[in-house]
């Protein structure tokens, strides 16, 4: 792009940027030390009608003149404070310096806290400092903020303009942390496990291919986190969990984003029943994080996430709902499309199908089914967890099944892993195993309905 091609008000404010220069003006500060951030600034005064000086720093929101004054808003991560700025305080120079300064600088400020006759809590700017010239204006609120392209494609604009997208993210943080706490209490050991890997194991999805020169050969981006969490336990640790990104090469929906974030944590000398109270402690331990009660909306929809939950057989729900028996795949896809939807408050629907769960413990009594569960709320799976099989040689036979059927066809179905297979052989003990969604959890607890609302930098379609 040409100077001449660039918009008008971009090359206003590169001029004013070359003027600051002119007067011996640094327009990109080395730094500023605020003493508050706005939130406590504004807490300061108390029932004083002024403060000693404070320093703040932010981003100019909005500027109005008056003559031989002027008021502003200024903006940081903790809220908006607005600043008085007046010829008679600042001098001529310095108050014409202010007047010129535009919405989307960032500035640092100094000066008393007082009220204004309206009783607004407000800086009295008795010196100022251009930290970053902003050459971009902030777009217009009744357009470019409410563009969904705009938002998730320039999220650092997003943040600036919607004080609520911060706020879904610092929910973000305090939920995964509240579910980092509950694990650590219980003894879990918080590990990490290889995004590269040779066998892209864990689950059924395509993986993303990439090549490694030095060692000339083609490696995978993870699909899951299970099969190096469970080597740890074969290795002596008994607790182990790990909260990563993994990557699957999938379409782009309100619920897939082919880079997401995954919980997945193994016990031993546990089986599935105990993961499905896990399972309710950390909805729970997550809910308050967010600051939600039991009973919450999502999208205008009311569900109480208070355990216990319901428990129901796969095959039982399929029975009631199609009037259908069935096993195997059959009653897998029955279930997706007649059963699923269907279930709205939080229902652990247990007992899948062999053939649809190659890593899980059959159940004793019927072997044509696994223990094994998923979450759904509101039609969405949330969890998935099982008891893990740990007979290496039931192991084998069904990786076998599953690359004959890959050789077939089924890019999805999971490859045959040698070197799981053989730490099994050395003793995998008996566990439970568990896999959350994170990006959903979060989705769901703070009201949101794309996925893309609350992953910070999600994979878009090319920039036309």
């Amino acid at each position: 792009m040409t100077d001449a091609d660039e918009p008008e008000v971009i090359r206003d404010r590169r001029k004013k940027l070359e003027r600051l220069r002119a007067a011996g003006i640094e327009p990109y500060s080395r730094g500023f030390k605020p003493t508050h951030s706005t939130a406590e600034a504004r807490a300061l005064i108390g029932d004083r009608e002024r403060t000693e000086p404070v320093a703040v720093a932010g981003r100019l929101m909005v500027k109005r003149l008056m003559g031989g004054s002027a008021f502003a808003d200024l903006q940081d991560q903790a809220g908006r404070i607005q600043l008085f700025a007046s010829r008679d305080i600042l001098g001529e120079r310095d108050f014409d310096l202010f007047a010129e300064l535009d919405a989307g600088d960032l500035i640092g400020a100094k000066g008393p806290i007082f009220r204004t006759r309206r009783g607004e809590v407000t800086v009295e700017v008795h010196s100022f400092q251009l930290l970053t010239k902003s050459l971009r204006p902030l777009p217009e609120k009744w357009h470019g903020l409410k563009d969904v392209e705009i938002r998730y494609r320039q999220r650092y604009v997003d943040l600036i303009a919607n004080p609520e997208v911060r706020e879904v993210f610092r929910a973000r943080t305090k939920i995964i942390a509240s579910l980092r706490a509950l694990l650590d209490a219980r003894g879990f050991l918080e590990v990490e496990t290889p995004v590269l890997q040779e066998v892209p194991g864990g689950g059924h999805a395509r993986p993303f291919v990439t090549h490694h020169e030095a060692l000339n050969r083609d490696l995978y981006l993870r699909i899951a986190l299970e099969l190096h969490l469970k080597r740890l336990l074969v290795g002596g640790f008994e607790r182990v969990y790990e909260i990563g990104r993994v990557f699957r090469n999938e379409g782009l929906s309100p619920r897939h984003n082919p880079e997401f974030t995954m919980l997945e944590c193994y016990e031993a000398y546990a089986d599935y029943d105990d993961v499905m109270k896990l399972v309710e402690d950390m909805i729970v331990a997550s809910r308050a994080a967010a600051g939600r009660t039991s009973e919450i909306t999502y999208q205008g929809e009311q569900i109480k996430l208070a355990p216990p939950f319901r428990r129901e057989r796969m095959a039982d729900l399929v029975l009631e709902h199609t009037g259908k028996q069935a096993v195997g795949k059959e009653l897998n896809e029955l279930f997706e499309e007649h059963v699923q939807p269907l279930l709205r408050e939080p229902t652990f629907v247990t007992d899948y199908p062999i053939e649809v769960s190659p890593l899980a413990r059959p159940r004793d009594d019927d072997p044509r089914f696994v223990e094994r569960f998923e979450l759904v709320i509101l039609g969405r799976e949330y969890a998935n967890a099982f008891t893990e099989l740990t007979d290496p040689i039931d192991q084998r036979q069904r990786f076998e099944a599953q690359a004959a059927q890959r050789a077939a066809g089924d890019i999805e179905a999971h490859p045959m892993d040698e070197d799981f297979l053989r730490a099994v052989e050395y003793g995998l003990p008996p566990c439970g195993g568990l896999g959350v969604g994170i990006d959903r959890l979060i989705m769901l607890l703070t009201d949101q309905p794309s996925i893309r609302d609350v992953i910070l930098f999600p994979v878009m379609k090319a920039e036309s």
